[in-house]
């Protein structure tokens, strides 16, 4: 089985998802979105397997979406899009792509449930907390 992450390897969720999915073994494809973009097919396809939209995927946090206005609830999902295909830092990531499912991954444990090996052992994420995943 092959994973698929859209990841920031600035970000220490999308370094702490990655890593969990090496440790169990799994085939991974890396897709560094910042430098790629997203394409509006793309975006709408993995919101809509994540069951996302694009306001719950708008990144927020250290990411210019409020100060260019983009949170503000009368902004559309039409223009959202348009922002994030200009703009990549304003998706929210780690989004994980596997044959069990698509998911937006925050917190980093939570991509266990899609791994096809997922009790894997004592995981230690960056901040130093442990994952005890044969528990998972």
């Amino acid at each position: 089985m092959t994973a698929v992450i859209h990841h920031n390897p600035q970000c220490g969720t999308s370094r702490n998802v990655l890593k969990m999915i090496e440790a169990s073994g799994e085939e991974i494809l890396v897709i560094e979105c910042l430098d790629t973009g997203w394409s509006r097919g793309k975006l709408l396809a993995l919101f809509a397997g994540a069951s996302l939209t694009p306001r719950t995927a708008l990144r927020v946090h250290k990411s210019p979406a409020e100060e260019v206005g983009l949170t503000d609830p009368s902004v559309s999902d039409e223009a959202l899009l348009d922002a994030m295909l200009k703009n990549p830092v304003l998706v929210i990531r780690p989004i994980v792509v596997t044959p069990k499912g698509i998911r937006l991954y925050r917190p980093s444990e939570a991509v266990i449930k899609l791994l096809e090996n997922p009790h894997f052992g004592v995981f230690t994420k960056e901040d130093g907390e442990q994952i005890d995943t044969r528990r998972a």
